[in-house]
């Protein structure tokens, strides 16, 4: 079972992440993407989603034109883990 991070563990990771924010009110970080347009936007989530799947970690998501949004936080440590970091290291790493 994947782990929740905590303590200086999880300040140590969310350090790495500048692009993401936490989320008042839950466990769980966020990333608000704009993109030129919606094939663009897409393109991206198809990259996300194939990178996730090998992973076998999903993020939440919401899509609308050229706007992307991504929750990440793992519901089986009840918050963030280190898979949430991971992922959203790829992730930043997709963007350029």
């Amino acid at each position: 079972m994947v782990e929740k991070l905590a303590g200086a563990a999880r300040a140590e990771a969310l350090k790495r992440l500048s692009a993401w924010q936490e989320v008042p009110g839950r466990d769980a970080i966020h990333r608000a993407l704009k993109f030129s347009d919606f094939n663009q936007a897409f393109a991206f989530m198809t990259r996300v989603a194939l990178l996730a799947e090998k992973m076998d970690h999903h993020p939440e998501w919401f899509n609308v034109y050229n706007r992307v949004e991504i929750t990440l936080s793992t519901h089986d440590a009840g918050g963030l883990s280190a898979r949430d970091i991971e992922l959203a290291q790829r992730i930043d790493r997709l963007v350029g």
